[in-house]
């Protein structure tokens, strides 16, 4: 599945926007996709993936999609030994495990907070001291760098 793709740069602004909340940076498109190649960069694009494919999850149209896309999530990101494996406790994969023969729209909101509070604790501030982060905000200050 691809998430991302965005032509349009980023503005002064949003780059700046980015340093004042994960949620922030996660609500623009290039943000995301930066923010994806920092946390590749680190060996933990798991978190932001699964946090990605819950928030697809959560726009499915049909108990028929929201059934496969659950089942591709638990695949991917919470069985144990999953390819992108999350850190999970016992319980929230558990829950997740019992709602899978009929998921809801909250099926995966426990994990995704979590997962979300590890990344705004500890790969988030990470990337803003990151020499990638660092290096977008002087390109888009830089006055004759911006097309």
């Amino acid at each position: 599945m691809m998430y991302f793709c965005s032509p349009l740069r980023p503005t002064v602004d949003d780059v700046n926007q980015w340093a004042q909340s994960l949620d922030k940076l996660l609500s623009h498109e290039y943000g995301k996709a930066v923010y994806c190649i920092f946390l590749k960069s680190e060996f933990c694009e798991e978190n932001l993936e699964f946090w990605m494919a819950c928030e697809e999850f959560r726009t499915s149209k049909s108990k028929s999609e929201m059934a496969s896309k659950a089942k591709w999530i638990v695949e991917e990101f919470v069985k144990s030994n999953a390819p992108k494996e999350i850190n999970l406790d016992f319980h929230t994969r558990n829950a997740i495990l019992q709602s899978l023969p009929e998921p809801s729209c909250c099926s995966f909101l426990a994990a995704q907070q979590k997962v979300l509070s590890l990344m705004d604790n500890n790969s988030y501030p990470r990337f803003l001291l990151s020499d990638l982060y660092r290096d977008l905000l002087l390109d888009t200050t830089t006055p004759g760098k911006r097309t």
